[in-house]
């Protein structure tokens, strides 16, 4: 998918910018893979958030088809497929964000936990904002592709709304199936039982 997407896409700086996270994520996950595997459920998650930035840095996300082909059907104004991006990069993070802080033992029972979940997956929005911000004062005119607004003056906080409403998503469906797994692989620490499934 990688290689697909980087042949003649829409823009090349777009390309790099958009896909570059999905890069450093595999980088990332092949340098710990031996010393910290993650669950299947997580793999799997972030190999689809990779696909969705890798399909974005092609077309661009403003301009990928199959949105443009809905937008009629749904009686959108514009293309939405950067609210998908944005919605699963709530969705995603904060189904790492779990893993690390039960593995860690970092924060003792489940509501706690949810509310750090909440907060980092709203920090990391905000943050990847303040970037695509940079990049425009970098850039000038060229980063309308890169920032995907499509003359939406609420674009911003509306990212941010979704990111937090895939994260709410993410801790309200799965932490059944991903408790099953890191039990199922041994991931639960056994020195704190309030960190235990179903507590």
């Amino acid at each position: 998918m990688l290689v697909w997407s980087g042949i003649n896409p829409k823009d090349y700086p777009t390309w790099l910018l958009e896909v570059l996270p999905a890069i450093i994520g595999a980088f990332v996950l092949a340098t710990t893979y031996k010393r910290f595997k993650l669950t299947p459920l997580l793999y799997g998650l972030i190999l689809f958030h990779c696909l969705i930035l890798m399909i974005g840095g092609h077309y661009t996300y403003a301009e990928v088809p199959l949105f443009d082909y809905i937008k009629p059907i749904f009686g959108f104004e514009r293309n939405n497929y950067d609210k998908l991006g944005h919605f699963v990069q709530g969705f995603v993070p904060a189904m790492i964000a779990r893993e690390l802080l039960i593995r860690k033992s970092v924060v003792n029972g489940s509501s706690w936990r949810n509310l750090y979940i909440v907060c980092f997956c709203l920090a990391l929005s905000a943050f990847y904002e303040i970037l695509e911000w940079w990049v425009a004062l970098a850039s000038g005119e060229s980063a309308e592709a890169f920032l995907g607004t499509q003359g939406y003056i609420w674009d911003t906080q509306s990212d941010m709304g979704l990111a937090l409403l895939g994260a709410l998503f993410a801790i309200g469906m799965l932490p059944r199936l991903h408790d099953k797994q890191l039990k199922d692989h041994g991931y639960y620490p056994t020195v704190n039982s309030n960190l235990a499934p179903g507590k």
